[in-house]
């Protein structure tokens, strides 16, 4: 793997085993996991959407029609926090990083959003 790979995963997986760096990306702790079976891993909860945002998003019962709307609302809260997510680009200078989530839907989740925000702007350091 290339210094530039950012990947997603869901928490509840299997964690990767080929020496990457791991952050759990979610604002709550995932649900019946255990402290001991991430260790090793950073919890970034800070770089994960405002408490607002996820509560607003999942009263919409993750209606995709608002995901636009939802992935709007987190670029922005990313772009007024730049000290959450700039070590996770740091990190992926040094190797390959995977950001961990607990959501069930593996195509409209905060990290991949996060995931492509943390791409670009790898690029542009």
């Amino acid at each position: 793997m290339s210094a530039a790979k950012i990947a997603t995963q869901r928490v509840y997986e299997p964690l990767p085993e080929g020496g990457e760096t791991c952050f759990l990306v979610d604002r709550l702790w995932p649900r019946g996991m255990r402290k001991e079976r991430l260790a090793g891993v950073t919890w970034a909860r800070d770089v994960a959407p405002s408490t607002a945002l996820r509560q607003w998003f999942h009263a919409s019962e993750h209606d995709p029609a608002l995901w636009k709307e939802f992935e709007r609302r987190y670029l922005a809260e990313l772009d007024a926090n730049t000290s959450a997510w700039t070590p996770l680009v740091e990190a992926s200078h040094s190797g390959p990083i995977v950001l961990l989530y607990g959501s069930h839907d593996a195509e409209h989740n905060h990290a991949i959003v996060l995931r492509d925000y943390l791409l670009k702007k790898r690029r542009h350091k």
